[in-house]
């Protein structure tokens, strides 16, 4: 894996054809070793850290077997239209002063559009305008024209998560399609926007479909890749399902790098299935993470615990003005 992992260094790229079995039967502590050579060598020691808000709650038709907002299932989760301007801009001054690098809004629903869509391209503007931070968005199946508008307000990534591979996508959603996903991701790159998106591992599937979804995700460009542990949530078809052992999600952030070299692997949720918040998969590949909470209460606490621990490892975040 060390050899393999120089071999991408100077400028090999894993691909279909390639014999993917060897990231599922190798020495774990030599595919860490290698990803984190890769990481280092393609990123460096920065660490893109980015907060989300969830702009607009529950009732989503889709029924994505995970999730706790859609109205398939019942699982008491917070339901309310898209927030007033004032509570976004609250948080994004928070994220900005506490030195995030980019800040989310996130809506449920297949896609926002009408009068709420024109009030994120209003909160879009004014945190462009006002804060030191990068503006990110996550909106569901959204057209060309609207994509355009978001990078006009500010937006330079957008979010769209493809979850896991193709093959075992009917198993995890029937009310939209895989190629749907694709398609939609074709349409953020030609508006010029950075694409983010990955997947939950730890919803049934096989550990090729895990590196279907990574070979996938570096096909379509992706500059940054979202890594979630599944969290079984009561009230949908996954609640009995069993948490991941943290082995097999350092292996998967590990594998991860060495297919996708030059992206941001990204922790997502389920970081508290991991020790230490993780550390190790930082040492493993990955280069970056959502942080703080949605709850602004706790978000600051949250930054800074990690802010400290990756300075600890010698990683470099964004200075605090």
């Amino acid at each position: 894996m060390i050899k393999l992992a120089k071999e991408i260094i100077e400028g090999r790229r894993i691909g279909r054809d390639d014999n993917l079995g060897i990231f599922t039967d190798c020495s774990l502590d030599q595919l860490c070793q290698g990803a984190d050579m890769i990481r280092e060598h393609f990123i460096g020691d920065n660490v893109d850290l980015c907060s989300i808000i969830n702009g607009r709650s529950g009732r989503c038709p889709e029924d994505c077997k995970y999730c706790a907002q859609s109205a398939h299932h019942d699982t008491g989760c917070e339901i309310y239209d898209f927030l007033p301007e004032s509570e976004i801009l609250k948080l994004c001054k928070l994220n900005a002063e506490e030195g995030v690098d980019r800040f989310s809004i996130v809506t449920s629903g297949k896609a926002l559009d009408g009068e709420e869509f024109e009030k994120s391209i209003h909160a879009f503007e004014t945190m462009r305008d006002t804060y030191d931070i990068k503006l990110c968005a996550s909106m569901g199946f959204l057209n060309t024209e609207q994509l355009i508008r978001l990078k006009e307000a500010g937006v330079t990534n957008y979010h769209h998560n493809i979850e896991t591979s193709k093959r075992y996508f009917p198993s995890i959603c029937t009310t939209h399609t895989y190629d749907m996903k694709m398609e939609m991701l074709k349409k953020v790159r030609e508006a010029g926007l950075g694409v983010c998106s990955g997947g939950i591992i730890g919803m049934g599937e096989s550990w090729e479909d895990r590196l279907d979804m990574a070979i996938s995700l570096a096909e379509v460009g992706a500059a940054s890749i979202p890594i979630n542990a599944l969290m079984p949530i009561k009230g949908t078809p996954l609640e009995g399902l069993p948490q991941l052992s943290e082995e097999d999600i350092i292996r998967t952030v590990a594998f991860f790098r060495y297919i996708n070299p030059t992206a941001h692997i990204r922790l997502a949720a389920g970081r508290a299935l991991m020790s230490n918040d993780g550390k190790l998969a930082f040492e493993s590949g990955a280069s970056a993470t959502i942080t703080g909470n949605m709850l602004t209460t706790v978000a600051s606490a949250t930054i800074r615990s990690d802010r400290e621990m990756l300075v600890g490892m010698g990683r470099k975040v964004k200075k605090i003005k």
